[in-house]
C-alpha cells in the first residue's frame, strides 16, 4: 500500500515587491493550492499581495513567534536578503528552516531566483533538501533594547550617529582587552554575514560553516588596525565611546540609538537559525554566481 503523503505547512513572509514579480507570486500561491498545504500568511504581506490584486488560497493570518512555533514546517520569505533577514525575529529558536526566493537584487540568503521557484518546490515538496544550521549572535546591553529578539543573523554593528567624529569603542575578549578601535563604527560578524557588511568593509569572506566570529572596523584611524577573525566561542565586551554621548547599534537591520559608554556584550546564541538548501545547491556555487567568480574568457 502506497504511503499517504503528509500535509506540509507552509507559513509565507515577505515585504514590498515590484510589479514584474506577480506572475512569479501569483504562481507560487497556485503551486501551493495544488499541493494541498496548510497555509500562514504573514498579516502584512496579505496586504501587499492585495494591493498587487493577487488573491490567496485558504489560508490563515500570521503575526508572529507564537502563531509559528510547533505550527508550521517551513517558512518561505519572499524578497530580499534583507527580507530573510527579518524572518529571524520570527522563527527565532522555533528551529522552524526558512527558504528564501529571491525578488531583490544580490541575493546571498533569498539564493532561489525568480526563474528557479517551480524547480526548487519540487525539490521542497519531494523533501529533497537539507537545513543548514546557520550561527546565530546574542546580544546584552546595560539597558535591554532589543527584547526577545535580540539576536543577528548576520552582524552586530556600532555605528556613530550624525555626526563626522569617530567614535572609540573598547573591546575585551573573554575579560582581556583587546584594543580600542578609533573608526567610524565596528562590525562584528557572522560567517553568513561574511558576505554582507562585513565584506563590503574589507573584511574576509568565510565559509558558513566555519566556528568563528569576525571583527571588523570601519574606517579605522590606524591603517594597521585589521579585520580579526576569532573562535565563536569567546564573549566579547565593548563601551563605545562617542563626542555626541549617542551612537547607533544594529542587529542585522535593527537598530536602537544608545548612550554612551553603555556597555554590550556580544556571544554565539545557544541555538541556530535553519536554512533550507534544495539538492545540489552549494555556498561555493552561490559565490560563483553572485560575485561573477570565473566570469573570464579564460575559465
Amino acid at each position: 500500500m502506497a504511503q499517504e503523503k503528509s500535509i506540509m505547512r507552509i507559513a509565507l513572509y515577505g515585504t514590498r515587491f515590484n510589479e514584474e514579480f506577480v506572475p512569479d507570486v501569483k504562481a507560487l500561491l497556485k503551486r501551493i493550492e495544488e499541493e494541498g498545504s496548510q497555509l500562514k500568511v504573514h498579516a502584512e504581506f496579505i496586504r501587499e499581495l492585495h494591493s498587487h490584486g493577487i488573491e490567496l488560497p485558504t489560508h490563515v493570518t500570521f503575526s508572529g513567534y507564537d502563531d509559528l512555533k510547533d505550527q508550521v514546517d517551513v517558512l518561505l520569505s519572499i524578497g530580499g536578503d534583507g527580507t530573510f533577514l527579518n524572518t529571524l525575529t520570527l522563527v527565532r529558536d522555533s528551529g522552524i528552516p526558512v527558504l528564501g526566493i529571491n525578488t531583490g537584487r544580490l541575493g546571498f540568503l533569498a539564493y532561489v531566483s525568480a526563474e528557479r521557484i517551480q524547480s526548487s518546490l519540487d525539490l521542497l515538496f519531494a523533501e529533497k533538501f537539507s537545513t543548514k544550521n546557520r550561527s546565530l549572535l546574542q546580544v546584552h546591553t546595560s539597558v535591554p533594547l532589543f527584547g526577545e529578539t535580540n539576536y543577528a543573523l548576520n552582524e552586530v554593528a556600532v555605528h556613530k550617529k550624525d555626526s563626522s567624529s569617530m567614535v572609540i569603542i573598547h573591546m575585551e575578549v573573554d575579560g582581556k582587552y583587546l584594543t580600542s578601535y578609533w573608526a567610524d563604527g565596528l562590525i562584528i560578524s557572522t560567517p553568513t554575514g561574511s558576505t554582507g557588511y562585513n565584506l563590503s568593509c574589507g573584511g574576509p569572506i568565510v565559509a558558513p560553516n566555519t566556528e568563528c566570529l569576525i571583527i571588523t572596523p570601519k574606517a579605522p584611524h590606524n591603517l594597521t588596525v585589521r579585520p580579526l577573525v576569532l573562535k565563536d566561542d569567546v564573549v566579547l565586551k565593548m563601551r563605545v565611546e562617542c563626542r555626541d554621548d549617542q551612537f547607533l547599534l544594529s542587529l542585522d537591520s535593527r537598530s536602537h540609538t544608545c548612550e554612551s559608554d553603555m556597555e554590550i556584550t556580544i556571544s554565539k546564541a545557544n541555538f541556530p537559525m535553519k536554512i533550507i538548501r534544495p539538492e545540489g545547491s552549494s555556498f561555493f556555487r552561490t559565490m560563483r554566481r553572485k560575485l561573477k567568480w570565473g566570469a573570464d574568457i579564460r575559465n
